[in-house]
């Protein structure tokens, strides 16, 4: 509990006079305190990796959907849809964080390929697609993988972030594998 006498306060805890003059210290840096112990170009250059390959998840994912076609291909397009939906909530997560960081998300086309973990495969035929879809979730699940072990304690927003992601990549992966046995 924090209280403004700082005799009574545990010897952890950050007196609150001190709290208040750390806030208005560096104004400017918005979220990012005194507290923020990772680096923060670093952790930009991560996020703004991991925004383009949504990006270009999105994408793949959204051709996916629109050429899927064959008798099982409904149930499949929908399957394509909703993870292009969901990537792109992670494209927006991932921009938020990085200007929250005071970083600029890149969003020009010429670099999304470059920057990308993953490769915008188009794939012929349904099974082809699921395939080239469940590679780059692969490619994705390891990447965050290792983001997040690299980000530890240091920025604990972020990995949380991070890791809300992973778990969402891992389930696109199951289904996708799902998929592979159906079709």
């Amino acid at each position: 509990m924090f209280t403004n006498d700082s005799k009574n306060e545990a010897s952890f805890l950050t007196s609150v006079t001190e709290l208040r003059e750390r806030a208005r210290k560096h104004i400017e840096e918005g979220a990012v305190t005194e507290g923020y112990n990772a680096d923060r170009q670093v952790v930009i250059k991560l996020l703004q990796t991991a925004l383009s390959t949504e990006l270009v998840c999105v994408l793949r994912y959204r051709r996916h959907y629109y050429m899927a076609k064959g008798l099982n291909s409904e149930p499949v397009a929908a399957e394509f849809l909703e993870h292009a939906n969901e990537e792109q909530d992670h494209a927006d997560k991932l921009a938020i964080r990085i200007t929250q960081l005071g970083g600029e998300p890149d969003l020009n086309p010429d670099n999304l390929t470059k920057l990308s973990h993953s490769e915008y495969v188009e794939g012929r035929g349904l099974k082809e697609m699921i395939k080239e879809d469940l590679v780059a979730e692969r490619i994705a699940i390891d990447s965050y993988k290792e983001m997040i072990d690299y980000i530890g304690a240091k920025d604990s927003t972020t990995r949380r972030m991070l890791e809300e992601i992973l778990a969402k990549e891992e389930e696109h992966a199951d289904d996708l594998s799902n998929l592979m046995q159906v079709n």
